[in-house]
């Protein structure tokens, strides 16, 4: 492609505009990540990318515009460097940014994550000079490019899942002059041929924190990883490897972070399908009571909303959650149990069934946290053991996480 005139002295301007916004909003106080930022060209990282349009189609379905400098060099140059998350694939298809076409709906798998989120992601591992790194899902690589301004690329590996992403963050990385070690790895297990690092940072999220990050780790080292599960709640935690060398065995300490941080789960932690919920209802037992908690607890657009939902599937991690009309369905396929939330009048009415009582879990998690007078997630502290990983805080009982 053959750059306009002026491209660069725009980007500039812009980059220098977004650097003052993000500093402005107190991303960047450290002096070392805002040049960073200043340095590194975002627009020479995502070519392509998708923005969602002002209204959903016929069948409620978001519609996704393709976004380049040819079809819209001022709108894509814009949204490079603002504060956005740029979506740049669906469903794992790599798509034909020649010839982009508009998308109606599908599940995001790959970004350029909001560069405030990447910063603070940097920042929150404690990532310093001197310090080796392994950053998991290299993505477009404006994220790595970053940690090699900061670090150098000698102390940098970064690896992807998808071998299309890594090929083409490689060749943007390499034209920019970095140099980082970059491989197609799979984030559950590290990349042993590097190890051990003093920071492990991940782009994606887990069920549970990976052993192989644990034991990839050096001793006294710290991973930043984003819990999520299948109730879309999510939970960042700061973990610091046991000193005393039984890393090796996965034992780890850390603590929650506070703030509402998403990041798409990593591919083989994906929810399963599920099939048709009316399906699962036709099961259940007619008898119904009513719920001491409303489902809004888990699934309305607040932070205590979003903290409570990571809380809930701690507590039933094989649950998913749809909603058909008004009808919430709570679907397990690993216990096989169901459940499901009708409204009646001002209160809700609940049928239940299978080896876990999915709702009857949740609310009693929901009892507990508001005894415990609703504590945040900065309050939690994740202990990782032989013995599993186990969520804990003083004044509620533990939430034992899945096995990885």
């Amino acid at each position: 492609m053959t750059e306009p005139a002026g491209l660069d002295t725009d980007a500039v301007r812009l980059r220098e505009t977004m650097v003052k916004a993000l500093a402005e909003g107190g991303v960047l106080v450290d002096r070392a990540w805002r040049q960073a930022v200043e340095a590194v060209p975002r627009h020479r990282f995502v070519p392509g990318f998708y923005l969602p349009a002002d209204e959903r189609d016929g069948q409620g379905l978001t519609v996704w515009e393709p976004v380049t400098a040819e079809l819209d060099h001022g709108r894509w140059l814009a949204a490079a460097y603002s504060d956005t998350t740029l979506i740049t694939q669906f469903d794992g298809d790599e798509p034909d940014w020649k010839r982009p076409a508009v998308r109606h709906g599908g599940a995001p798998t790959s970004s350029s994550t909001l560069p405030s989120l990447v910063v603070r992601m940097w920042a929150d591992a404690e990532v310093t000079e001197g310090q080796t790194v392994l950053e998991i899902g290299t993505g477009t690589g404006y994220s790595t490019a970053l940690a090699c301004e900061r670090l150098g690329s000698a102390d940098v590996t970064s690896i992807e899942v998808d071998p299309h992403r890594l090929e083409t963050a490689a060749s943007t990385l390499y034209g920019c002059g970095y140099t980082p070690t970059l491989a197609v790895s799979d984030g559950l297990y590290g990349y042993w041929p590097e190890a051990k690092f003093d920071r492990i940072v991940a782009a994606c999220s887990f069920r549970a924190v990976p052993p192989a990050l644990l034991a990839q780790a050096r001793p006294g080292g710290k991973v930043l990883v984003t819990l999520s599960g299948w109730l879309y709640g999510y939970a960042r935690v700061l973990l610091t490897v046991a000193e005393d060398g039984t890393a090796e065995d996965g034992t780890a300490e850390g603590r929650l972070l506070p703030g509402t941080v998403s990041f798409m789960s990593a591919r083989t932690h994906a929810a399963p399908a599920f099939g048709n919920p009316a399906h699962w209802a036709a099961g259940l037992p007619e008898k119904a009571r009513t719920t001491r908690h409303s489902p809004e607890r888990i699934t309305a657009a607040t932070e205590e909303a979003f903290h409570l939902r990571f809380l809930a599937q701690s507590t039933v991690p094989g649950a998913q959650m749809t909603t058909v009309g008004e009808v919430v369905h709570l679907v397990d396929v690993v216990t096989g149990s169901a459940a499901v939330l009708t409204p009646d009048d001002s209160a809700w009415r609940v049928r239940e069934g299978g080896p876990v009582a999915l709702w009857e879990r949740i609310e009693r998690v929901l009892d507990a946290y508001d005894t415990a007078d609703r504590p945040g997630p900065e309050t939690f502290t994740l202990h990782v053991s032989d013995g599993g990983q186990r969520l804990r805080h003083p004044q509620m009982p533990g939430l034992l996480l899945p096995r990885p």
